[in-house]
C-alpha cells in the first residue's frame, strides 16, 4: 500500500525558501531530540546551519511550543548558554492500527512518550464501521489526558495488505472488507480534521520495532510480522521499504505448497495459511475450542495444548526455509520474528525454527543470533504508526541534493524516546 499524507512536508525539497526553512526546522528539531537539553551552539554544529539561522529557528519552535528553555549551562567563563529540549506537551502523535478484528490507538508524545493506549475489538471491519469507532477512540484516549492535553500534529494509519491487485480478493478473515475502492487517506482525514499518513501495517510494524524494540541497535533487518495474517516489514539503512506500489512484504502470499490450503487471498498453498495467527485459530476451532483471545492462547500455550504444540511444529517447518531466503535476498543484519503472538509461544517458535538452513548469513565471525524474536508486541504495528507522522514532523528527509544547509544529515530512521 503507499504511503501518503495529507497536509504534510512535502517529500520532495528544492531551492524554494519556504521549503528550506520547513526542512531546517525539522533538522533542528530532530537534533533537539536527540541531544537535548543542548545550546545553540551544538544545534548549530550538529546541524550544519549557521548560528544565526539557529537562534532564528529556535525563537521559533519556542514560540509554536514544540521547543522549551531548561536554563544554563554551567562550564567555563562567560555567560552560561542557554538549553533547549523538546517540549513532550507540545504536541502528540496519534497511532491507529485497523486489524481484521479489533482497532487499536496510541497517543505519543513528540518526546516518543506514550500518553494513552486503547485497544477496541470490533465485529465488522469496513469503513462505515471504522471510521466512526476511529474519531471515538481518539477523543476517549484524549479524555484519558490530564490537562493540558497536547496538540495533535497528525494521525499514523496502518492496515493489511495487499490492496488493488489484480486476481487477489483482499476479502477474508484476515484483510478489511470493503476498502477496495475507498481512499482511507481522504477518508479518515476528513472525520478527523488532522493530516493523515498510511502504511501496511508489517512495514509500521518494523518502524515500531526499530524505534522501540528488539530492532533499536538494527539499520538493516527484516520484521516477519504476525498479525491475524503474515506480512514482511523490510527496513534498508535505518529505512522502510515499500516497493513501488507499498505492497513490499507479502510474505504471506508466498506459495509453499502445491495445491495446498485456501488462502484468503483467492490462492491455494500460501505461507499464510499454514503460518499464521488465523491459521492457528483454524486448527483450535476444529477442536472445539473457538473464538481465543490473546489471554486464553498464552494458555493454551503455558499448558502445552497439543493443537498449539503441532501448530508451533508445522509453522516452523515452513518459516525456517523463508528466514533463509530473505537472509540471502537482503543479507539483513537479524531477521525479526514478532506480533500479536504471546512471548512464550514466539520463544518456542524461534527455538523449533532451529537450526536454520544455510545462508550468506552464516559467518564465522558473526556475534548476533540471525532470528531474534521482537519485543513490543501486539503494539508493534500501533507504535509504528504513531511514528509515522512524528518522522515527518521531526526527522528530515531529502530526495534532492538542493538543501539550505553545507551537509545532508543523515535520512536513516532514528530513535525516539521509548515507552
Amino acid at each position: 500500500m503507499p504511503r501518503k499524507s495529507t497536509g504534510g512536508t512535502p517529500s520532495t525539497i528544492g531551492s524554494n525558501p519556504e521549503r528550506n526553512r520547513s526542512h531546517n526546522r525539522r533538522v533542528v528539531l530532530d537534533v533537539v531530540r536527540q541531544l537535548g537539553p543542548v545550546g545553540r551552539m551544538e544545534i548549530s554544529r550538529h546541524a550544519h546551519l549557521s548560528t544565526q539561522a539557529v537562534s532564528n529557528i529556535v525563537d521559533d519552535l519556542v514560540a509554536d511550543g514544540l521547543l522549551i528553555r531548561t536554563g544554563r549551562l554551567r562550564a567555563g567563563r562567560g555567560l552560561p548558554p542557554i538549553q533547549f529540549a523538546v517540549n513532550p506537551d507540545g504536541g502528540m502523535t496519534a497511532g491507529i492500527e485497523i486489524a481484521a478484528e479489533h482497532i487499536s490507538t496510541l497517543l505519543v508524545d513528540i518526546g516518543g512518550r506514550v500518553r494513552a493506549h486503547r485497544t477496541l475489538p470490533i465485529r465488522r471491519n469496513d469503513p462505515e464501521t471504522v471510521l466512526p469507532a476511529i474519531k471515538a477512540e481518539i477523543e476517549a484516549a484524549q479524555a484519558q489526558l490530564r490537562p493540558p492535553v497536547p496538540q495533535l500534529i497528525g494521525v499514523g494509519v496502518v492496515m493489511p495488505g495487499p490492496f488493488n491487485v489484480e486476481g487477489m480478493t483482499s476479502v477474508g478473515p484476515t484483510t478489511l472488507s470493503g476498502w477496495l475502492d475507498f481512499d482511507p487517506v481522504a477518508g479518515i482525514g476528513q472525520v478527523l480534521g488532522s493530516p493523515i499518513t498510511l502504511e501496511n501495517d508489517a512495514t509500521a510494524a518494523a518502524v515500531g520495532e526499530r524505534l522501540h524494540g528488539a530492532a533499536k541497535d538494527l539499520k538493516d533487518f527484516c520484521l516477519i510480522y504476525f498479525g491475524q495474517g503474515l506480512g514482511l516489514g523490510i527496513m534498508i539503512d535505518g529505512r522502510p521499504y515499500r516497493g513501488a506500489n507499498g505492497n513490499a512484504g507479502e510474505i504471506g502470499h508466498v506459495l509453499v505448497e502445491k495445491g495446498g490450503r485456501l488462502c484468503s487471498c483467492g490462492q491455494h498453498g500460501c505461507l499464510e495459511a499454514y503460518a499464521s495467527l488465523h491459521a492457528l485459530g483454524e486448527r483450535l476451532n476444529a477442536a472445539g475450542i473457538q473464538n481465543v483471545d490473546y489471554a486464553q492462547l498464552e494458555r493454551l500455550h503455558h499448558d502445552k495444548h497439543p493443537v498449539v504444540e503441532a501448530w508451533i511444529e508445522e509453522a516452523a517447518g515452513y518459516l525456517a526455509p523463508q528466514v533463509a531466503m530473505l537472509e540471502n535476498l537482503f543479507d539483513p543484519e537479524a531477521v525479526v520474528i514478532g506480533g500479536a503472538l504471546p512471548l512464550s509461544l514466539l520463544e518456542q517458535l524461534v527455538q523449533t525454527m532451529q537450526p536454520l538452513p544455510l545462508s550468506v548469513a552464516r559467518r564465522r565471525n558473526r556475534t548476533e543470533a540471525r532470528l531474534i524474536h521482537g519485543r513490543t508486541g501486539r503494539l508493534t504495528a500501533a507504535l509504528g504508526a504513531a511514528a509515522l507522522p512524528l518522522l515527518d514532523a521531526m526527522t528530515p528527509r531529502l530526495d534532492t541534493a538542493h538543501v539550505a544547509h553545507r551537509e545532508q544529515p543523515n535520512e536513516e530512521i532514528s530513535l525516539v524516546g521509548r515507552p
